[in-house]
């Protein structure tokens, strides 16, 4: 093992400690200082390696949270354009439905008043013929009073012929 792969980690911290165990047991202060320096080292490691964890752990939830974030809000944008859609589909509908009201409003104003106009015509038609009927009646009447008239003349010519 070379000296790069016991400085650092569990292994380093290891290594140091028995460093710094033999240093102080043989008296040796530069290999107990080299000792408490490579599990100081080791420790900072760790420490670092456990920060840079937990910053990618903090990077990996604001990710998490910016993309929740965004997935809420197009969410909330699909809502609303669906929203928007049914009402300008129920718009739709309702001027449609006013249309055909409107439609068939105009339809039954329309039979109305031919209707109206049938029976105004039926009407007139009817007065019309009991007009006719009258003045037929009425000339036959007046032919009759005007033979009768003619043979009271006639009667009084003969009973009175000077007057004439």
């Amino acid at each position: 093992m070379t000296d790069d792969q016991t400085t650092g980690g569990p292994l380093g911290r290891l290594a140091g400690k028995a460093k710094s165990a033999v240093g102080k047991a043989l008296g040796n202060e530069h290999l107990q200082r080299e000792g408490n320096l490579q599990e100081a080292q080791a420790d900072q490691e760790l420490e670092a390696r456990e920060r840079e964890a937990e910053a990618r752990r903090r990077e990996q939830r604001a990710d998490l949270e910016a993309e929740q974030a965004q997935t809420d809000h197009e969410r909330a944008r699909l809502r609303e354009e669906l929203t928007e859609r049914q009402r300008e589909e129920q718009i739709e509908r309702e001027r449609v439905q006013a249309e055909e009201a409107a439609q068939a409003e105009a339809l039954r104003r329309q039979q109305a008043a031919e209707a109206e106009r049938a029976r105004v015509a039926g009407a007139a038609a009817q007065q019309e013929a009991r007009a006719e009927t009258e003045r037929a009646a009425e000339t036959r009447d007046a032919a009759a009073l005007q033979q009768e008239a003619e043979r009271a003349e006639r009667a009084a010519d003969i009973i009175d012929p000077g007057k004439a």
